[in-house]
């Protein structure tokens, strides 16, 4: 008898902007869902807007759905620590609140146990050369973002926050993730030479 497969597994990251995370994420073999919105607040169905005064509480964040039997969850965040900085509390480069912070919402002790020890593993190795502030935290509700902001960089691959840190950020997982993306190629467009620092 066939082994059964195992099922989907769900991890909520924030880090930054939610449309820098999604592109990266997609490309992901192992990766069946990534969805951006808000966690981690106290108002219920904040709007973009709401959380954009930096006063809901909320972080901007994505929401991954992967099987764990082709992409475990530590390698999902270990690339997470890789395409965002942990070290700054409450921003990601330009981008300064509350909502812009890093944090990883698990949703069982296990994903809470796995995500401190990627932390540990990644401070001891010195890669950031400063103090991880990523939160880990339980799951809040997690609110699914406005459709304009689905697949943002998909549909907008030429407004100028794309072009200038959201393409250089993916260009930069493609070459160094190579392996592990999808056989079926990058969702949206090559990396160019511009765009291979």
């Amino acid at each position: 008898m066939p082994e059964s497969k195992q099922s989907s597994e769900v991890v909520t990251l924030a880090g930054g902007c939610f449309w820098c995370l999604q592109p990266v994420f997609q490309e992901l073999r192992g990766v069946e869902k990534v969805e951006v919105g808000y966690s981690g607040g106290r108002l219920a169905n904040p709007s973009y807007e709401a959380v954009c005064t930096d006063t809901t509480g909320h972080a901007e964040a994505v929401q991954v759905t992967f099987d764990p039997s082709v992409i475990p969850l530590a390698d999902i965040l270990r690339i997470f620590f890789s395409v965002h900085d942990p070290t700054t509390l409450n921003r990601q480069g330009g981008d300064v609140g509350t909502q812009y912070r890093s944090a990883i919402f698990y949703n069982a002790p296990e994903q809470e146990k796995t995500a401190r020890q990627v932390m540990a593993e990644i401070f001891k190795a010195g890669i950031w050369g400063r103090p991880i502030v990523t939160e880990v935290a339980p799951l809040q509700p997690f609110y699914r973002a406005e459709e304009y902001h689905q697949d943002y960089f998909r549909k907008n691959p030429t407004a100028g926050y794309c072009r200038v840190v959201i393409a250089p950020k993916v260009a930069k997982f493609r070459k160094h993730f190579a392996d592990r993306l999808k056989k079926s190629g990058p969702t949206i467009g090559k990396p160019t030479a511009a765009f291979s620092s």
